[in-house]
């Protein structure tokens, strides 16, 4: 039960989305084409007990809020082993998503099937996607971590989300996000 923090996987860029099709809090399926049509789509690795995610969950209900203005569609994954994390359940979910004002489905990956397409690593961990759904950013929110005192405003993500919605490239380097590893039942791990 190490307490280490894990870094983003870093998939290429220009990677396609994989298809995901998955049940939200209420039960309705989310697909990858209800989704498309918006200029960018945002998908997020989240956990509702992982210190990494609290510190930015606000900020990240209030970014995701600001830029579905321009077009962006934001979906949250809850992935982790509920029988072993069960504050990561779904009811417990739903406490997250009203706490930090989540406007987005969170979506439950109870098989974890669409955390090992997306080669997610932690929670949180962010991958933007262009109008092609093409990988146009992975990497950090911002550089607020649970011990240190960086505001988190979301800066990494706003700068390049400005970039996608503008039809630009977000040049690298991304700085990898940092988290919680995401707990994996036992058998699925990436490997």
């Amino acid at each position: 039960m190490g307490r280490m923090a894990i870094a983003s996987f870093m998939v290429p860029l220009g990677t396609p989305a994989p298809g995901l099709s998955l049940p939200d809090l209420d039960g309705r399926t989310v697909s990858l084409d209800s989704l498309a049509g918006s200029p960018a789509l945002l998908v997020v690795f989240l956990s509702n007990h992982c210190p990494y995610v609290r510190r930015i969950e606000t900020t990240i209900g209030a970014v995701t809020k600001e830029y579905a203005e321009r077009g962006l569609t934001t979906v949250g994954v809850g992935s982790n082993d509920v029988a072993r994390y069960p504050d990561d359940g779904p009811e417990h979910l739903a406490e997250q998503a009203a706490r930090a004002s989540f406007g987005f489905p969170y979506l439950v990956d109870e098989d974890q099937r669409v955390a090992l397409a997306y080669k997610a690593a932690c929670t949180p961990d962010f991958f933007l996607f262009d109008a092609e759904r093409r990988l146009a950013y992975r990497g950090e929110f911002d550089g607020a971590r649970p011990r240190n005192d960086v505001p988190a405003d979301g800066s990494s993500l706003r700068a390049a989300l400005d970039r996608v919605l503008a039809g630009e490239p977000v040049p690298e380097p991304h700085v990898p996000s940092l988290g919680c590893g995401i707990k994996w039942r036992p058998g699925n791990e990436p490997g």
